[in-house]
């Protein structure tokens, strides 16, 4: 579950860095210095917003979670990370457009809060590793509950979780990548 949360955390992290310094060029409405601030407070705002957004659904769905059993289909980190990023493309470039749009009436601020949405993410994604590490399981959504709900790892479609042993997988807990070979 970690890793649909990691995955569009570099994206947004990155866009929203090229953004914020490309936006930073041109004077603006309001000036650099008042669109700089804005954008740090923006950034603030959206990385807290972001990384505290429905815990309360997430832990339940931990709470919650089943043992992996042998006929549901789970996918490797990388499968899972490339299916996201390639759903969510054209979400990212709307985004970074109007980041970079905004630039326009108040600099750097748009592509601040592209960053602290990623930054946000990324918080989550830490939390959820901690939660993953206490219960000692890693947490997995079932691909197909994940396609219904559109890439939302705790959307209305997904009814559950299920759970692995932590050295399962290619992930690490919080959904980096494992470092060292899975024991097996």
């Amino acid at each position: 579950m970690a890793v649909v949360v990691r995955a569009g955390a570099a994206p947004l992290w990155w866009l929203g860095v090229v953004a914020a310094g490309t936006g930073a060029v041109p004077e603006g409405l309001t000036g650099r210095r008042i669109g700089v601030l804005a954008g740090a407070a923006l950034f603030l705002v959206g990385a807290a917003g972001v990384a505290l957004a429905r815990r309360g659904r997430y832990t339940a769905l931990a709470r919650g979670a089943a043992r992996a059993g042998r006929y549901d289909v789970l996918q490797d980190r990388a499968v899972t990370v490339r299916a996201w990023r390639r759903g969510h493309r054209w979400w990212l470039l709307l985004g970074w457009a109007a980041a970079l749009g905004s630039a326009f009436f108040v600099p750097a601020a748009g592509g601040m809060l592209l960053a602290g949405l990623g930054t946000g993410l990324r918080l989550k994604a830490v939390w959820l590793g901690r939660l993953e590490r206490a219960g000692q399981t890693l947490l997995w959504v079932r691909v197909d509950w994940l396609d219904r709900s559109g890439g939302r790892p705790a959307g209305k479609a997904v009814r559950g979780l299920r759970g692995t042993g932590i050295a399962a997988g290619d992930a690490a807990p919080g959904g980096a990548r494992r470092r060292t070979p899975a024991l097996v």
